[in-house]
C-alpha cells in the first residue's frame, strides 16, 4: 500500500506467475522518497523547535495572564523536593518522567519536552533546528507541487485518489478485508485506501504547509489573512503539531500495511515501478 501516481495495465516482460503491471511513474517514485526523507528531518528538527517552548495554545496570544494552554511537557517540583516530568493536556497532568518533560540518566537528567534521541540535533539548539527545518520544508513543498501538477495532468488525482460513489458504498467491505488482512493484489485501490491517501495528500499536507507559513512573521506581513483563517499564530502552531502527530500515525500504519501486504512486492513497485498482481498472465503474454 503506497502513494502512487497512476495505475497502468502494461504488462512487464517477465515470464513469472501472475501479471506484472507498471504501477508507479517516475514522478511518483521521486516525490515519494523525497517526502520520506524530508518528513524524517522535519519531524526531528520540529521537535527540537518545540522543545524551545514545550507548550501549545489556542488563540492569538500566550503568557502567564492567559489560560489557553492545551498541551505542555515540563518538569515540575513536588512538595518533597523531587522533580518529575509531566505532560499536561487540557489542564490534566500525567507523570511522564523518562520520556516527556524530563528524560536522560537519573544522575544527569535533561529537562526538555521531547528526549534527546527524538530531536535533531540531539542537544538543545534552536537555531540549528530551525535551519534544518526550513531547509527540508522547501523540499517537502516542492515535492508536493510536483506531485499535484503531475497528478492533474495524468488524471491520477481524479481517477486513483478521489473516492468515487462506488468506493464509498464498498467501504464496509474494504474495512472488513483490512481487518482480516485480506488484500486484493489487482493494482487498484479500494475506498479505504483512497480516503486515507486523499486525507493525507489533500488534507494534512496542505494544512501543515499553510500553518507553517502562518507562524512566519514575514508571511504574516505578506499574507495577513492566514492569521484570520487559523485564529492566530498560536492556534496555527497547535494545528501544525497535530498534523505532525497525524502524519506519524499514518506512517506507522502505512509501514505495517506494507509489511502485511507483501514487503518485496510493495518495495519493488515504489522503487522500480513494477507491481505483481494476483491475476494470471494471458497466454499471448507468455514468454
Amino acid at each position: 500500500m503506497t502513494i502512487v501516481d497512476d495505475i497502468e495495465s502494461r504488462t512487464a516482460p517477465q515470464p513469472d506467475e501472475g501479471r506484472v503491471i507498471y504501477r508507479h511513474r517516475i514522478a511518483t517514485r521521486v516525490t515519494h522518497w523525497t517526502w520520506t526523507i524530508a518528513l524524517f528531518f522535519l519531524l526531528l528538527s520540529g521537535l527540537q523547535i518545540f522543545n524551545a517552548h514545550p507548550e501549545l495554545y489556542i488563540g492569538k496570544q500566550s503568557g502567564f495572564e492567559f489560560e489557553n494552554s492545551v498541551l505542555s511537557m515540563r518538569a515540575m517540583q513536588a512538595g518533597d523536593g523531587s522533580v518529575d516530568g509531566y505532560t499536561t493536556v487540557f489542564g490534566r497532568s500525567f507523570k511522564t518522567t523518562g520520556v516527556f518533560g524530563m528524560s536522560g540518566p537519573a544522575d544527569n537528567p535533561s529537562y526538555r519536552g521531547f528526549p534527546a534521541w527524538a530531536t535533531l540535533p540531539s542537544y538543545q539548539d534552536l537555531s540549528t533546528g530551525r535551519v534544518i527545518h526550513f531547509f527540508f520544508a522547501w523540499f517537502f513543498v516542492a515535492a508536493f507541487l510536483v506531485w499535484f501538477v503531475s497528478s492533474l495532468i495524468s488524471g491520477h488525482l481524479k481517477r486513483d485518489i478521489l473516492p468515487s460513489i462506488a468506493d464509498i458504498k464498498a467501504l464496509p467491505q474494504s474495512f472488513a478485508d483490512h481487518l482480516r488482512f485480506r488484500f486484493h493484489h489487482d493494482g487498484r485501490y479500494n475506498g479505504l485506501q483512497k480516503f486515507a491517501y486523499a486525507g493525507v495528500l489533500l488534507g494534512i499536507f496542505p494544512l501543515i504547509i499553510l500553518t507553517g507559513l502562518t507562524m512566519s512573521p514575514g508571511m504574516n506581513a505578506a499574507w495577513p489573512w492566514l492569521l484570520d483563517i487559523f485564529g492566530g499564530r498560536q492556534t496555527a502552531r497547535t494545528i501544525h503539531f497535530l498534523c505532525m502527530a497525524a502524519l506519524v500515525a499514518f506512517f506507522l500504519i502505512h509501514i505495517f500495511m506494507v509489511l502485511a501486504a507483501g514487503l518485496l512486492n510493495e518495495m519493488r513497485s515504489i522503487i522500480t515501478g513494477w507491481y505483481r498482481t494476483d491475476e494470471k498472465k494471458n497466454p499471448e503474454h507468455s514468454a
